[in-house]
C-alpha cells in the first residue's frame, strides 16, 4: 500500500464514520445497512432510510464526479447463481445475528458493546475460514 491508498482508506473510513454519526444524530437510531434495508422492503421504511440507501449506491458515481479512481472488478466473469446464494445466507445471518457488519462491526464496537465484539468476531472469523476454505471468489 502507497500513501495514495493509505489516504484513501483513511478519507473512506471517516466519511463513513461521519455518515453513520449523522444518521444516529438525525434519526437516534443505529446505521446498520441490513436494518435500513429490510424496512425499505418491508415496506416500513420512511424517507430518511430511502436516502440513505440512495446514498449508499450513488457514493461511486459521486467519488467519480469528484475524480477519486476507483478499482474496478477485473476478474473472471461472476457466477450470479453464487453470488445470489452468498447475499442470501447474508441475509439469513444478519437476521440471525440481529445485525450485521456496519451495524455491529461499525456502531456497535464504537459504543463498546460485548455483543457487538461477539459478534464481529464471529462474522471476520467465518469469513476467514470462506477464503481459506477457496469459496471467497465470484467465479
Amino acid at each position: 500500500m502507497d500513501a495514495h491508498q493509505a489516504l484513501v482508506a483513511l478519507a473512506g473510513g471517516l466519511l463513513i464514520g461521519i455518515a453513520v454519526d449523522v444518521y444516529l444524530l438525525g434519526t437516534g437510531r443505529i446505521a446498520g445497512i441490513s436494518g435500513v434495508f429490510g424496512t425499505v422492503i418491508t415496506g416500513r421504511g420512511d424517507g430518511v432510510h430511502l436516502a440513505f440507501l440512495a446514498g449508499l449506491i450513488a457514493s461511486p458515481w459521486l467519488a467519480l464526479l469528484l475524480g477519486v479512481h476507483l478499482h474496478t472488478f477485473s476478474g473472471p466473469a461472476v457466477n450470479w447463481l453464487k453470488l445470489v446464494a452468498a447475499g442470501l445466507l447474508v441475509g439469513v445471518g444478519t437476521q440471525v445475528g440481529s445485525g450485521c457488519t456496519s451495524g455491529h462491526g461499525v456502531c456497535g464496537l464504537a459504543n463498546l458493546s460485548p455483543r457487538s465484539l461477539v459478534a464481529t468476531i464471529t462474522f471476520m472469523g467465518i469469513a476467514g475460514i470462506v477464503v481459506a476454505l477457496g469459496f471467497g471468489g465470484l467465479a
